[in-house]
């Protein structure tokens, strides 16, 4: 009987939570390890689907490093990487398109409905909503490299997403943009997550990495943090390596406009709902102030 109480009194905890975000827009950014293990991918889509039906609008923005690596392997063709982007030839970008557009993101769908939601998937090539234009070459110690069909977003046109929050849809997108030629380009996908947030005026920008979130240099969970508290961190080299990318998608988000941005462990099962529904929190949240 105390596990049943104890149960009540978590749906307690939620409840002004519950009423302060209904209808308001969340957008996740999925990727890492949560994408490869299977129990992880079932809980993820079932939490996403409660957002979804306590009233929040949710987008999910995936990744797939991983899959489209393993998808080249079998297919003989190495992977080259410049200042941790991928050098995206024609014959790359097929299987972009065919590894984030096709197999994630349909399985990605597909688990959202079994879940009992209600999901369509995207790339930015539907409607054309992310325009992007050619990145430039990449200055290194051994001279310039041109990227090939990497993008950078020009701008988002939110109408399809919108139409399809009123249609009571989850939108779930994979990040290939599209330039004025038509021709699909390769988006970071924390970038895509960050920009489709500001688009969208969401209230926040959930990125689920592999980490416990930002540590002090003392190796504590850090909370939260103010953009310019984790700025400073950045320059004192307290956040580093691959946190340093995401941490500054989270600043230009807030700077264009999302309320709040969240770095959660994407390896803890319910992460998402962890962060949002408790008091406590597991993760760390920044804001602009």
């Amino acid at each position: 009987m105390q596990d049943v109480i104890e149960k009540a009194s978590v749906l307690h905890e939620a409840l002004p939570y519950i009423r302060r975000f209904q209808g308001r827009t969340f957008v996740v950014k999925y990727g890492g390890h949560a994408m490869v293990d299977s129990e992880l991918k079932t809980s993820f889509a079932k939490d996403i689907c409660l957002l979804r039906y306590v009233g929040i609008h949710v987008v999910v923005v995936h990744g797939g490093g991983p899959q489209i690596n393993a998808t080249l392997a079998k297919m003989g063709v190495g992977s080259t990487f410049v200042s941790g982007l991928r050098i995206t030839d024609d014959a790359t970008m097929n299987v972009v398109e065919m590894v984030l557009g096709g197999q994630i993101n349909q399985e990605i769908v597909g688990l959202i409905c079994q879940a009992g939601g209600r999901a369509v998937g995207l790339s930015g090539r539907d409607d054309a909503f992310i325009h992007a234009r050619k990145m430039a070459d990449i200055r290194t110690k051994d001279g310039q490299v041109d990227p090939g069909r990497v993008g950078d977003i020009v701008e988002i046109v939110p109408d399809v997403v919108d139409h399809l929050f009123r249609s009571g849809f989850i939108p779930v997108i994979s990040p290939i943009g599209v330039d004025r030629d038509g021709r699909s380009l390769n988006i970071n996908a924390d970038t895509a997550a960050g920009k489709v947030a500001e688009a969208l005026r969401a209230e926040k920008l959930i990125l689920l990495t592999d980490v416990e979130a930002v540590r002090s240099g003392e190796g504590e969970l850090i909370r939260s943090l103010t953009a310019a508290e984790a700025g400073q961190l950045i320059e004192r080299g307290v956040i580093h390596s691959g946190m340093i990318p995401k941490v500054q998608c989270g600043l230009e988000a807030l700077a264009g406009g999302v309320k709040k941005v969240h770095m959660l462990d994407g390896r803890l099962k319910h992460a998402v709902l962890l962060e949002i529904f408790t008091d406590q929190g597991i993760g760390t949240e920044i804001v602009a102030r």
